[in-house]
């Protein structure tokens, strides 16, 4: 598994225990990180440091996105998945968005039921194709990183890029 396969996989670890421990996901990668046990990689701190900065914003997004499903009723996995996957998608100008889709669909059918991977798939590539506005995206100046035609999605399907 390549290192920020790991790095992924740990911060969806992170952000689960958070969820269920009803505790900030930082304070749970503090702990992580005093244990160093595994190591807790640069990436994982980032990513989990990111999702918790742009929580609100992520989950008014869910919510808008995951039609028919609240917040409270998806699995906690896939709301932990989800999470990363929009915050790689909007904030992240150094992950391509095929990637970050990608990742977060093996993550759920590594992680979750066998209907998590179209959910979290649908959701993403719905996010991905509005690309709805952030703040601000790290390394770039403003707004998603432009990209050029259709960026495919696990599923087989293409998805628009605007």
């Amino acid at each position: 598994m390549a290192a920020r396969s790991k790095a992924r996989k740990r911060a969806v670890d992170v952000l689960y225990e958070s969820e269920i421990r009803a505790t900030e996901p930082v304070r749970t990668l503090a702990e992580r990180v005093a244990l160093a046990d595994p190591p807790v990689s640069e990436y994982t701190v980032e990513l989990v440091e990111g999702v918790q900065q742009h929580l609100a914003r992520i989950d008014d997004l869910l919510t808008r996105y995951a039609e028919g499903w609240t917040l409270q009723r998806m699995p906690d996995v896939d709301r932990a998945v989800l999470r990363l996957g929009i915050y790689e998608l909007l904030w992240r100008a150094d992950v391509p968005h095929a990637v970050a889709i990608d990742e977060a669909v093996e993550l759920a059918k590594a992680l979750s039921t066998d209907d998590s991977p179209r959910f979290v798939n649908g959701i993403l590539a719905r996010v991905l194709r509005d690309r709805p506005p952030v703040d601000d995206r790290a390394g770039a100046s403003s707004g998603p990183a432009p990209s050029s035609g259709p960026a495919p999605d696990p599923s087989g399907l293409a998805v628009e890029n605007q």
